[in-house]
């Protein structure tokens, strides 16, 4: 018996800090997914596809443990559109795919709170798993809040260049506080994002979003970062948001209000080294089966399963 499922990337973080010294993210899934295969066999070890993908193993051995006691062999395959180490949550698409399609393989109706238990024993991990657009402690899982459903917003993603360590960068000594030194302007960056997608209004998810970047300048800085806001938003644009331990930034726009081809230009005119990843769409997180377009098959205090 084999099962795949897919869970979709992330264009970093629409909001991103503490409140009350609660490390939280709230999510921003895009378009973009990742396909984890899981077939069991007779073996008494596991095998997969990528051997670099090291964390898909452990959270398929990790959800084995949990259900069974023990763990048993398997077939890995992943396949994923989403490029690594730039804050398009590959990892935690990757492994919280990894965690549902081996529930299913065993048929156990996993949890949502089962799930963040397994990813976050892993690493720090983004709430995109949940449906909607929801707020997540990404280090200890300690708060979580649906924020509301995705609202018709197109995200222009580009790249720095380089790669984030995502585990050092939650590790940093710092962190504490420099976050809690942006409290005040985080809280109503969150209150911004939970209004716009309760009114429907994607002026107000621009202006929480870009808030929140230009407040991680001082935590993980990004060249021109400040200019860029500027520019995009004369052009017509909400704002931006960044991947606030990676390297890639969005830019949000109303969907279609705006030639995105005039603004992609007049960014790669004025700053040739960044790169473009492409445009995609917000929206809603969940993890699905294959080729379904409706999140499935989970037990939740706030969910019936289906």
């Amino acid at each position: 018996m084999k099962s795949t499922f897919r869970a979709p990337g992330a264009c970093g973080e629409l909001v991103q800090g503490t409140i009350n010294n609660i490390n939280f993210l709230i999510t921003c899934p895009i378009n973009i997914f990742s396909y984890v295969t899981v077939e069991l066999n007779k073996q008494d070890f596991i095998t997969i596809n990528d051997p670099k993908r090291k964390k898909v193993i452990k959270a398929v051995n990790s959800t084995m443990s949990h259900i069974l006691g023990k763990r048993q062999g398997a077939t890995i395959t992943v396949n994923s559109e989403i490029p690594i180490g730039k804050g398009l949550a590959s990892s935690t698409a990757d492994i919280t795919a990894a965690c549902v399609a081996t529930a299913h393989v065993l048929n156990y109706k996993i949890s949502y709170e089962e799930i963040a238990k397994i990813a976050l024993s892993i690493e720090p991990t983004d709430g995109l798993f949940y449906p909607g657009i929801v707020a997540f402690d990404h280090v200890k899982g300690n708060y979580y809040q649906k924020i509301g459903d995705a609202i018709p917003i197109d995200i222009l993603i580009f790249d720095f260049g380089g790669t984030v360590d995502t585990i050092a960068f939650n590790q940093r000594k710092d962190l504490g506080e420099k976050n809690q030194s942006n409290e005040k302007q985080i809280k109503h960056a969150y209150e911004l994002i939970r209004k716009g997608l309760m009114d429907k209004n994607p002026a107000l998810v621009g202006e929480g979003a870009t808030i929140s970047s230009l407040l991680n300048q001082s935590i993980l800085y990004k060249p021109h970062l400040e200019d860029i806001a500027d520019l995009v938003i004369n052009l017509g644009a909400l704002g931006i948001n960044v991947a606030h331990s990676g390297t890639i930034f969005g830019i949000l726009l109303e969907k279609n209000k705006l030639n995105p081809k005039d603004i992609i230009g007049k960014i790669q005119k004025k700053y040739p080294s960044l790169k473009y990843l492409g445009e995609y769409t917000l929206i809603n997180g969940g993890i699905a089966r294959e080729l379904e377009e409706e999140t499935l098959w989970f037990k939740s205090e706030n969910m019936a399963a289906t």
